[in-house]
C-alpha cells in the first residue's frame, strides 16, 4: 500500500513538473483559434497566447488594429478597409458599408426606401425581403449580399492572422449585437463559412466585452459562477450607433451648402466626401469642442471649396434625441433583471461611438459613477473573443468561460 502511494505521488510530481518546465522553457503552442469582431464601423481579429495569457489584437492594414468594415468593387478588382475607403469618393456606388446592418434581415418595401435615401449605393430586395446591393464593374450589373461583404472582410482577417501566426486558420469565435436573432447569427457564420473558417462559437457583444475587462472577479449583469459568465440581461437597439450621428451632422451640412452656394447638393461623389469628412469632424469632436471642416465639392462649380466650423454644442443638438435614447437599453435590461443601478459594480464601454464625451456623460450620470476606459473601446469585444477563442482552444492558464443559457437570458430589441 505504501509502495502505491509513493509511485502515485512520484507520478502526480513528474506531470506537475512537466508542465513547469514545458511552461517556462519550451515555446508556447500557437492560438489554435482566433477571435474576430465583425463590426457595423470596423472590425478586427486577435488572438490569445498561453503562458503569457496576452491578447493581441493584430495589425491589420496600414499599421492599423482595426480596418473600417468597407468593401469596394472596381474594374481592377476587390479592395477593403482602408484602401476602400481611399477610393470612396470617386466610387461611391461601389462601396459598400454598413453590412452588418442589413445581414440577415428581412425590411419591408417602405423601410427599404427610406434606408435607400441615407447610402449611395443601390440597395434592392429579393423575393424574401432580403437586402442585395446592385453594383457595376466592368459595366456589368452584379448583385452582391450583406453576408458577401462580411465573407470578405472576415477573409481578409483571416489572411492577416495567417500571416502573424504563420500557420493555417480555421476556427473562429465570433461575437454578434445581443439584440441578433437566430436568422442574423446564421448568416454571421455563413460569412465566415464562406471565408474558410468553422465557426466554433458566436458570443453576444455585452460578453466579450465583459471577458476583456476581466469582470470573471465581479458579479454584474454577467453572474460569475464557478469561473463561468452567467449573462442574466441584454437590450440594444441596433439602429442606433455610429452612422446615426454622422446622418444628423450630415443631413444639417448638406442644408448648410444648399443655402450658402443656392442650388441642390445631388452629386454622388460630393456627398460621399462630405460623408468622409463628417465623420472626421465627429471623431474630432471628442478630444476638442469644436472642428473646422473644409472640403472642395466640384459640382458646386467655381466655388467648390467649402469652410465650417463646427462646435460639439451643435453636434450634440443635432444628435439630442439620439442621445437620449442612449440610456433606454440600460433602463431596459435592469427591469427585466429586477437590478438598481446601484448594484452594478462595474460598467464597460465598447464601440468608437461611446467615446464620444456626451455618452459618457450620460452614463456616468445615470450610474453616478465612471464607466471604466481601461481598454480601447473599439478593441473590447474583440479582444473577448479572443480569450474566449483562448478558452475552447484549451490555451492555458485561462479558467474562465462565458456561457448564455437561452432559456434564462432576457434579451430584448429597444426600438
Amino acid at each position: 500500500m505504501g509502495a502505491t502511494f509513493i509511485i502515485l505521488g512520484t507520478s502526480i510530481l513528474a506531470i506537475f513538473l512537466a508542465g513547469y518546465f514545458a511552461q517556462h522553457y519550451l515555446p508556447p503552442p500557437k492560438p489554435k483559434i482566433v477571435g474576430i469582431d465583425l463590426g457595423t464601423t470596423f472590425s478586427c481579429v486577435g488572438v490569445y497566447h498561453a503562458v503569457s495569457g496576452k491578447v493581441d489584437i493584430l495589425e491589420a492594414q496600414d499599421g492599423h488594429k482595426c480596418i473600417p468594415s468597407v468593401v469596394a468593387y472596381s474594374d481592377d478588382g476587390i479592395l477593403v478597409g482602408y484602401k476602400a475607403v481611399a477610393q470612396s469618393e470617386h466610387n461611391p456606388g461601389n462601396t459598400i458599408y454598413d453590412a452588418k446592418r442589413f445581414i440577415g434581415k428581412v425590411f419591408g418595401k417602405e423601410e427599404l426606401q427610406t434606408l435607400q435615401k441615407t447610402y449611395p449605393f443601390q440597395l434592392e430586395a429579393d423575393e424574401h425581403g432580403m437586402i442585395r446591393y446592385v453594383i457595376s464593374v466592368n459595366n456589368t450589373e452584379q448583385r452582391v449580399r450583406p453576408e458577401d461583404i462580411g465573407s470578405t472582410i472576415i477573409e481578409f482577417l483571416k489572411n492577416v492572422a495567417v500571416r502573424n501566426l504563420t500557420s493555417p486558420v480555421t476556427k473562429v469565435v465570433m461575437s454578434v449585437p445581443a439584440e441578433f436573432d437566430q436568422l442574423q447569427r446564421n448568416y454571421t457564420r455563413k460569412a465566415a463559412n464562406n471565408a474558410g473558417l468553422e465557426v466554433f462559437r458566436i458570443i453576444n457583444e455585452p460578453t466579450a466585452a465583459a471577458l476583456a475587462y476581466g469582470l470573471h472577479t465581479k458579479p454584474s449583469l454577467s453572474n460569475v459562477l464557478g469561473g463561468m459568465f452567467l449573462t442574466q440581461g441584454m437590450a440594444g437597439n441596433n439602429i442606433l450607433g455610429g452612422e446615426d450621428f454622422n446622418e444628423r451632422l450630415h443631413s444639417y451640412l448638406k442644408t448648410v451648402i444648399e443655402k450658402r452656394h443656392k442650388q441642390p447638393l445631388t452629386d454622388k461623389e460630393d456627398l460621399q466626401t462630405l460623408r468622409l469628412a463628417v465623420e472626421d469632424a465627429k471623431i474630432n469632436l471628442t478630444a476638442s469642442d469644436h472642428t473646422f471642416l473644409s472640403i472642395h465639392l466640384h459640382s458646386l462649380g467655381k466655388n467648390s471649396l467649402f469652410q465650417e466650423r463646427i462646435t460639439r454644442s451643435k453636434f450634440e443638438e443635432l444628435n439630442s434625441d439620439l442621445f437620449s435614447k442612449v440610456i433606454d437599453p440600460i433602463q431596459t435590461v435592469l427591469k427585466a433583471t429586477n437590478l438598481p443601478p446601484e448594484e452594478i459594480d462595474e460598467i464597460v464601454l465598447v464601440g468608437g461611438s461611446t467615446r464620444i464625451p456626451k455618452v459618457r456623460q450620460l452614463i456616468h450620470k445615470f450610474f453616478n459613477k465612471k464607466p471604466n476606459t481601461n481598454i480601447d473601446p473599439e478593441l473590447a469585444v474583440a479582444m473577448g473573443v479572443s480569450v474566449q477563442a483562448g478558452i475552447i482552444g484549451g490555451m492555458w492558464p485561462l479558467t474562465v468561460s462565458a456561457v448564455e443559457l437561452p432559456t434564462r437570458v432576457k434579451k430584448i430589441q429597444i426600438n
